[in-house]
């Protein structure tokens, strides 16, 4: 054989190799991308100087590593039981070193802990990925992914993609109501800054539609006068506590009213509204009927209900978390996360506005 000969075959073996490092998912499979806060974040906030780190046990004990990962759970969040759904691995964080080559094709998580809709929310956290700058991010993202596979399969993939987006949360417990008196309590009645947070997430909605998104889930806040920590804080008696659970009530019905009048002006179904607050209430209100042994308690923290400070491995610890409707004081435990993403996938419409999850990839399957 000559030496040009088996020079081009080199050539050739090397560009399978190549091809092989950076081919799309195999048919079937959806980039998924995920951005929000501390519910949704996989780890970004392990490379930030932040307060709002899950970087220590107890966090992840439930784990397949048994060992924290940066998620504000004892084990899977809800992202990771939807990629299992998808038949993917969990999305990396974006920060991650380990976020290259293939795997960038799986998604990215761009979410970070102590987040909100607002640029204001979280400034006691100090360094953390406002929305706007996951957004940026989002954009480096699909620059990168460019670069592996063209600019039209990078649309392709984008264009396809399943997203997740949760906020809303923080802009009341970590500023609305963080302190008894607060500059945004001072310049807006609750209805209204209600009614302002509704406008700024669309505006953020249509900037993802605008980066390419066409399937985005979008989640309300949950009940917040019912978390551990609001318990803790305001209840006297174990009951909700009145206002931040008014917050709830008030929010999560212009969200989905949002989410109708944003699909209109677009045309198509690009957007679901989830309402995890009445997945929530199922189980804060019924936690017996999903073997839960309490749902006010958290299993982790400590203090009146768990509810005060952050989780530690000085904190009291449960030592079942599947009794648990409570992983900490604001975050959900594994089983109730698995118990939200059952609704995500069959829920009705009254969870999930204006279909559920299993819905649109039947739907997308066929296009």
């Amino acid at each position: 054989m000559s030496a040009s000969k088996s020079f081009t075959i080199l050539v050739v073996c090397l560009a399978m190799i190549m091809i092989s490092i950076v081919a799309p998912p195999v048919e079937g499979a959806r980039a998924f991308f995920v951005f929000g806060d501390s519910l949704v974040d996989n780890g970004n906030n392990n490379y930030l100087v932040t307060y709002a780190r899950a970087d220590s046990p107890p966090y992840g004990i439930d784990y397949p590593s048994h060992r924290p990962t940066g998620r504000f759970s004892n084990g899977y969040n809800i992202p990771d039981l939807i990629s299992q759904y998808l038949g993917a691995e969990s999305t990396l964080p974006y920060l991650s070193p380990e976020l290259r080559g293939q795997r960038l094709l799986v998604g990215a998580n761009f979410a970070s802990a102590g987040i909100g809709i607002l640029n204001d929310t979280g400034i006691q956290f100090a360094n953390i990925i406002r929305i706007f700058k996951q957004l940026e991010f989002f954009q480096v993202y699909q620059t990168r992914v460019t670069a592996l596979i063209g600019a039209e399969e990078t649309q392709r993939l984008v264009n396809g993609a399943l997203v997740l987006i949760t906020l809303g949360g923080n802009d009341f417990v970590n500023n609305y109501f963080y302190t008894p008196v607060t500059a945004r309590r001072l310049q807006y009645s609750l209805q209204d800054f209600s009614r302002y947070l509704i406008s700024e997430y669309k505006k953020i909605l249509t900037r993802l539609y605008e980066l390419g998104a066409r399937r985005v889930l979008v989640t309300g806040t949950g009940p917040l006068g019912c978390v551990p920590a609001e318990l803790a804080r305001r209840s006297l008696n174990g009951e909700c506590a009145v206002e931040p659970q008014r917050a709830s009530e008030i929010f999560n019905p212009l969200l989905v009213q949002m989410v109708r009048d944003l699909n209109q002006e677009i045309g198509s179904d690009v957007f679901v509204a989830v309402n995890t607050m009445q997945m929530q209430n199922n189980f804060i209100n019924n936690p017996q009927t999903y073997g839960f042994i309490t749902s006010k308690i958290a299993c982790c923290g400590q203090g009146p209900y768990n509810g005060l400070g952050i989780c530690t491995p000085a904190s009291s610890l449960c030592p079942n978390r599947d009794l648990y409707a409570f992983w900490d004081a604001f975050h959900p435990s594994e089983k109730a996360n698995k118990i939200i993403v059952k609704t995500i996938l069959s829920g009705s419409q009254n969870y999930m506005f204006p279909m559920n999850l299993s819905t649109i990839m039947a739907m997308d399957s066929r296009t």
